[in-house]
């Protein structure tokens, strides 16, 4: 630090680490493999990086936003074979650009100042990542992984771990810092939360009740949660299991989830679609030929009919939407802006205003969608044959959780290397419209 002249800013939150065996034990937990990339925040003097760059990843990068440690980090780790490095905020990182190098985890170090609005951002939903392993102030870290009851357990907390399984892994004391700090430091990993078993649930109105219902924590929740249009409180409290009496903080997150699904007012609440929903059965000519249930059509692979729309904002960006776990055919993959079947007896044209409608709450009319394509029923398009439709629009987009899991805006040129680099990651019928539009 002396030799070049670097002095820890204090208004960063710099506290370089010292302990070569923690450091090493730090980067042990975040279970690098060959075929990984690596996004490490801040590596500062490269106490980290060091152990991290003999890992073997396929790719690293370094993200640094001081000065003078870029230019550091450089002269160390540039220089070898799949190392980036980057002179940023991981504040304002963008991290779309990354789904296309997963499997992606995320190691850091990060400074007091501002680590959890690094981790809002980075591993914010929807995040590419698969595990992450950071440092932090102590009592952020248990903010994170606390339990019900616990005097920590809060916003933070619910909001990180309806997403991400938190573990706390171990304290590290102040005296492996220069300079050292006044707090004990937390070293946490997180995993995503498997959905598969675990309820949908509409993520605003999750965010909003928990804001209301933690804005006063030694107010019961009775009294401050919105009145149900249907069910008194007392009801309420039994359908989720809790006590009439309890504060926000005695919920569990599958408590508040449920409790959520009950203030959910739209049509799908928490509910899959139906197996019993009816389609026409097409012949190879796109001819109706009879009627048959869903369950039965995807069973038996038979011709039936679809939309997709691409939607697009002013900037050229594609919305994509991640469906959800709860889809009967490739759930949890990423899919066209809007996509679903026509019903029975229904044309094209209407289902695409009616699925564009259901599916992101875009009231639009026929005139503003463009047809820019027809394709084949086939394996590729799951023996559906297909109108795809595109929309420019610019407002918010809401989406029922039984449905669409999350979505987010891409660069066209993202999604191309996505799909170059990852099929696998989509749901075929997004594949396949994709290259027919781009061509």
């Amino acid at each position: 630090m002396r030799e070049r002249e670097i002095d820890p800013s204090y208004g960063m939150g710099q506290n370089f680490m010292t302990d070569r065996a923690v450091a090493s034990w730090i980067v042990d937990q975040l279970e690098v493999r060959p075929e990984d990339t690596v996004l490490e925040i801040g590596p500062g003097m490269g106490a980290l990086t060091e152990h991290l760059v003999k890992k073997g990843a396929r790719r690293v990068i370094l993200v640094e936003k001081d000065d003078k440690l870029v230019e550091l980090v450089r002269g160390k780790f540039g220089h070898l074979p799949g190392v980036e490095v980057v002179h940023g905020d991981a504040i304002r990182y963008d991290m779309r650009p990354l789904y296309a190098e997963q499997p992606l985890k995320v190691l850091g170090a990060l400074p007091y100042s501002c680590g959890t609005e690094i981790i809002r951002n980075v591993m914010g939903h929807p995040s590419p990542a698969c595990r992450a392993v950071f440092t932090l102030q102590k009592e952020v870290c248990l903010k994170l992984s606390a339990k019900p009851h616990d005097h920590l357990y809060g916003l933070l907390t619910l909001r990180s771990q309806a997403w991400w399984d938190i573990a706390y892994l171990r304290e590290l004391p102040p005296d492996i810092f220069v300079p050292r700090p006044a707090v004990d430091s937390g070293v946490i990993a997180m995993t995503p939360r498997a959905r598969v078993g675990f309820p949908v649930f509409e993520e605003r109105l999750f965010d909003r009740l928990l804001s209301q219902g933690f804005s006063q924590r030694r107010k019961m929740l009775r009294n401050l949660l919105p009145k149900h249009p249907e069910h008194s409180w007392e009801e309420l409290a039994a359908r989720v299991g809790c006590n009439p009496l309890a504060r926000a903080q005695e919920l569990d997150l599958r408590q508040w989830v449920d409790l959520t699904n009950h203030y959910d007012a739209s049509p799908h609440g928490g509910q899959g679609q139906g197996a019993d929903e009816m389609f026409d059965v097409v012949d190879a000519q796109d001819q109706v030929i009879r009627q048959e249930r869903r369950q039965v059509v995807h069973a038996e692979d038979l011709r039936h009919r679809a939309v997709h729309l691409f939607v697009r904002n002013e900037a050229g960006e594609i919305f994509l939407q991640r469906r959800s776990h709860l889809k009967d055919k490739m759930p949890e993959r990423w899919d066209s802006s809007a996509a679903g079947h026509l019903d029975a007896g229904e044309d094209y044209l209407t289902a695409a205003l009616r699925e564009v409608e259901e599916e992101l709450g875009i009231k639009t009319t026929a005139e503003r969608l463009r047809l820019e394509a027809t394709l084949e029923a086939g394996p590729g398009t799951g023996w559906e044959f297909v109108h795809l439709y595109s929309l420019t629009w610019n407002n918010p987009l809401r989406w029922p959780a039984a449905e669409i899991e999350t979505g987010q805006w891409f660069a066209p040129a993202e999604v191309d290397r996505w799909v170059q680099r990852r099929p696998q990651d989509f749901a075929d019928g997004f594949v396949e419209c994709w290259q027919v539009w781009q061509r």
